[in-house]
């Protein structure tokens, strides 16, 4: 059917408005409903749902490790270096000056650690919302 550039438009438009070729209209689309919203939950192990890109991973599950406060024998001072004035801590192969923040990994998972004070033996950390002093002397 060769139709001519204006009675193409013309029907294009018609269809647009709402309007079929046959003269009828088509019904408005019903009102839509709020959209629901998300739940996301976190498994805590493998048993309640898995990483759909990494089935292996056990990345989701980490989280839930760390949230348990860690014993103080899993976090070990294992040297300190720099001059007096600025001074650094080893902590589970991690290095931490004062006021420094990271994870450690530890047989348990991981911790994250906020490092307070440096002292001449010993350090005191916050791990896991506690207050910590690791004693070097002693280990």
């Amino acid at each position: 059917m060769n139709l001519s550039r204006k009675k193409y438009y013309l029907l294009v438009l018609a269809a647009a408005a709402g309007f079929s070729a046959l003269g009828e209209t088509t019904p408005p689309a019903p009102a839509s409903a709020a959209a629901p919203e998300s739940v996301f939950v976190q498994p805590e192990n493998p048993h309640e749902g898995r990483d759909p890109f990494y089935p292996e991973s056990t990345r989701p599950y980490v989280t839930a490790v760390a949230a348990h406060a860690a014993p103080a024998a899993t976090l070990i001072i294992r040297g300190f270096s720099g001059t007096a004035d600025d001074r650094t801590v080893i902590i589970n192969n991690h290095s931490f000056a004062a006021g420094d923040e990271g994870d450690v990994t530890t047989p348990d998972g991981r911790v994250h650690i906020h490092c307070l004070v440096i002292k001449d033996n010993s350090v005191i950390i916050e791990a896991d919302h506690q207050r910590r002093e690791l004693d070097f002397s002693t280990q």
